[in-house]
């Protein structure tokens, strides 16, 4: 139980910094900033979705659990092109696919939790 309210606030903090930095080009901030920041966000919220992935639930759970890595596969592609193509705004379409993804696998979890129940 402790596990999981500690993978729980570090989901939080990871998704909070990249919307915090994605946030960041609106004030005219660095750009530096802005990479490094949302670059970390993406990789803290892929560890913890990583970590999740154990092999205990059904199998429509398991599979939501995997999409979550995938969203988060997706934030990291969003922090990669955030680099590699700087002044465009690409990147928005990464975070925008692994937002939606995160939406779906956090309304449908927990009602697949309880359908077990």
């Amino acid at each position: 139980m402790k596990n999981e309210k500690l993978k729980d606030i570090l989901l939080m903090v990871g998704l909070l910094a990249m919307l915090v930095t994605a946030m960041l080009p609106l004030f005219t901030a660095s750009q530096d900033w802005m990479r490094w920041g949302f670059a970390a966000g993406a990789a803290l919220v892929l560890v913890v979705r990583l970590l999740d992935t154990k092999s205990r639930g059904t199998l429509r759970e398991r599979r939501l659990r995997w999409l979550g890595v995938l969203s988060a596969l997706l934030y990291c592609g969003a922090a990669a092109t955030i680099f590699y193509s700087p002044g465009t705004q690409d990147w928005v379409a990464f975070l925008l696919a692994g937002a939606v993804m995160q939406m779906y696998v956090g309304y449908m979890l927990p009602r697949a939790a309880n359908e077990d129940k």
